[in-house]
């Protein structure tokens, strides 16, 4: 859904103001995730729950208790120890800021056919992108809108298929997990995704998925 009505973000805000003013901690993780723009958040959520204003409001209070017990606004300050093994996910978790879009937006790209994730347990690459996550959300997003002067709350996506083989299927728990914290507690931060460098495999699952759905 690409239109969030006024009436819709009013009625959400007021439910989240009166859920955070009599909760300090669901309060402090609102502001650190909201980063300043309040209504440009709540739009997020919204439009991920297609203007439902009841759905969105327990998807934001349920992702504000998430990012409570899983202490995310501290995640930053929790390197992966020891560095060996930060550096051995980075080596098999392969995703970086590339430069960004003629309007500003951040591009990351990911090498999903090299990207191994075999080099630790899913916790520590569940946490790796997490921290990504948080970065791009309070660091990298907000350096950008305040270098064009304007809100800048997404990000482009190049996913380089290079190298990709069926074995990577072995993957699909942890991208499973990544996915589904993606969706649940980062909605809409994506504005393009750009697939490149297809090997004739992924193009042949894709036809026959197209023609068993469609």
């Amino acid at each position: 859904m690409g239109i969030v009505s006024d009436d819709a973000l009013k009625h959400f805000k007021g439910l989240i103001d009166q859920a955070t003013a009599k909760d300090e901690p669901l309060r402090k993780t609102f502001e650190n995730m909201h980063q300043g723009y309040l209504m440009e958040t709540l739009r997020r959520f919204l439009k991920a729950r297609e203007g439902n204003v009841a759905k969105a409001n327990k998807m934001l209070l349920d992702c504000l208790n998430w990012r409570i017990q899983s202490e995310i606004d501290n995640i930053l300050a929790k390197p992966i120890i020891p560095s060996n093994m930060y550096r051995a996910v980075r080596d098999s978790q392969l995703i970086g800021l590339s430069g960004y879009s003629k309007e500003g937006l951040p591009v990351f790209a990911i090498g999903v056919g090299m990207s191994t994730f075999d080099k630790a347990s899913v916790h520590y690459y569940v946490q790796s992108h997490i921290q990504i996550n948080e970065y791009r959300d309070r660091v990298i997003l907000p350096a950008a809108t305040h270098k064009h002067g304007r809100y800048i709350g997404t990000c482009l996506k190049v996913l380089d298929m290079t190298g990709l083989k069926l074995s990577a299927l072995n993957h699909i728990k942890l991208l499973t997990i990544i996915s589904t914290i993606d969706d649940l507690n980062y909605p809409e931060k994506t504005d393009t995704y750009y697939i490149v460098n297809v090997p004739y495999i992924f193009s042949a699952c894709w036809k026959v998925r197209v023609k068993v759905h469609f």
